[in-house]
This record gives structure tokens, C-alpha cells and sequence, in this order.
């Protein structure tokens, strides 16, 4: 497994390469303080499993989210930090096993869903529910897309003792449904936030939600 953690370690240096100087666009003043509040809380969502079918659990991977925050460039950098703070701090994963994680817990979970999700808010109607589908849909299908990378590392390894076809179905079906969990936190909190301040939705920006945003106080006094 060697060679595949240096191969996926190389991956993962070249993905950051690229994102730094795009997220320095992305990240203007609305974008910044949104991206240190993504990565807390990607963080400590992590440090939460929750029970999936037979006596296996999962956890946030956070790409999704992190990417319709803040832009997909932005949102790796903060999810590749985590998985850098976990590794050191925690010893959770390990140096050794970081190329693999950030590879496909950060660099394959943004580049599956952030251009799904922009698809979803294209085809359908702009609304907050579409933003909020439209997130649980693109989070719910990187969960599996990053556990088939972990495969394909895992067969190119040759580190697979059972048949590939039943190593490739467990994971995949195990993974829709940490997918699933995946898809709700994330559709909630994109959600929250949509309703309050739209325009902080990096993914979500062009999209006229400003008519089904809530009144504010002010406003509704104003109006009557």
C-alpha cells in the first residue's frame, strides 16, 4: 500500500496546489469568515459518528458542504485542513494514510458534488427548497463516489483479500447510506443559512432568493 499512499499523496499536494490561489478569489469578504465557520464545524462533525446498518457507523466528510459554502476551491482547502489537524493533533488516520483521506474525503467529494449541485440550482426552480434539495442530492451521491475512489486505490494496491465485485458492493452500499446522513446535515445547515443570508451561499450565488428570503423585523413592521 506504499506506493498507492505516495500516488494518492502526490494527488492530494497537486489538488491543493491548484486550489490556493483560486480560494484567494473566492474568498472575498463575505466568503472568508463563512470558510473559517465551515471548517469548525466539518471539524467537530467529524468527531460524531452515527449507527448505520449492521453495527457500522459514519461520520460528516463535509466536502459537499464546504464546497456550496464557500466554493469548491475554497471548500477543499478547509476540508483538507481538517483531515491535516485530525492527522497531527489526534493521530486520527495518520500521516501516512493523509494522501488517501484528503484525496478522497476532500478532492473527490468536492469535484463530484459541487458540479452536481450547480447543475440541481440550474435545472430547477430557483427557490430556498430547490438550494436545500439540490444540497442533500450532491452530498448524498459524493459519500459513495469517495468510498468507490478508496476502492479503486485500495484494488490498484492489490491491499483487497475478498472479490473486488463484493469489496466494491459493501462499500458502495454502506456509503449510500452514510450518505444519506451526509445528505441531511448537509441540506440543514445549507438550509440555515439560505434562509437567513442567501448571499453567503457561494454556490448558490446568481440565484435570485432574495424574494423567498424571510421578512426581517423592520421590514414586516414597515410593511403593515
Amino acid at each position: 500500500m506504499g506506493p498507492i499512499a505516495l500516488a494518492a499523496g502526490a494527488v492530494a499536494v497537486g489538488g491543493v496546489a491548484v486550489a490556493v490561489p483560486r480560494a484567494r478569489r473566492q474568498l472575498d469578504e463575505r466568503a472568508a469568515p463563512m470558510a473559517g465557520l465551515v471548517a469548525a464545524f466539518v471539524f467537530a462533525a467529524q468527531m460524531l459518528n452515527f449507527p448505520v446498518a449492521g453495527g457500522t457507523s459514519g461520520h460528516l466528510l463535509g466536502g459537499a458542504l464546504a464546497a456550496i459554502l464557500v466554493g469548491p476551491y475554497a471548500g477543499l482547502l478547509a476540508v483538507a485542513i481538517v483531515l491535516l489537524v485530525q492527522a497531527l493533533v489526534f493521530a486520527d488516520g495518520g500521516l501516512t494514510a493523509l494522501g488517501v483521506n484528503v484525496t478522497t474525503m476532500a478532492l473527490v467529494t468536492v469535484v463530484v458534488a459541487y458540479p452536481l449541485f450547480r447543475l440541481l440550482v440550474r435545472t430547477l426552480p430557483v427557490s430556498r427548497a430547490s438550494v436545500t434539495a439540490a444540497a442533500f442530492v450532491s452530498a448524498l451521491v459524493s459519500v459513495p463516489a469517495s468510498a468507490l475512489a478508496f476502492v479503486l486505490l485500495f484494488a490498484v494496491g492489490g491491499a483487497v483479500d475478498i472479490p473486488l465485485g463484493t469489496f466494491t458492493a459493501a462499500m458502495g452500499g454502506v456509503h449510500v447510506l452514510i450518505g444519506i446522513g451526509e445528505g441531511l446535515i448537509t441540506a440543514a445547515a445549507v438550509a440555515a443559512v439560505v434562509a437567513v443570508r442567501p448571499d453567503l451561499v457561494y454556490g448558490a450565488r446568481g440565484l435570485d432568493l432574495r424574494a423567498a428570503a424571510p421578512l426581517r423585523g423592520g421590514e414586516a413592521a414597515g410593511a403593515a
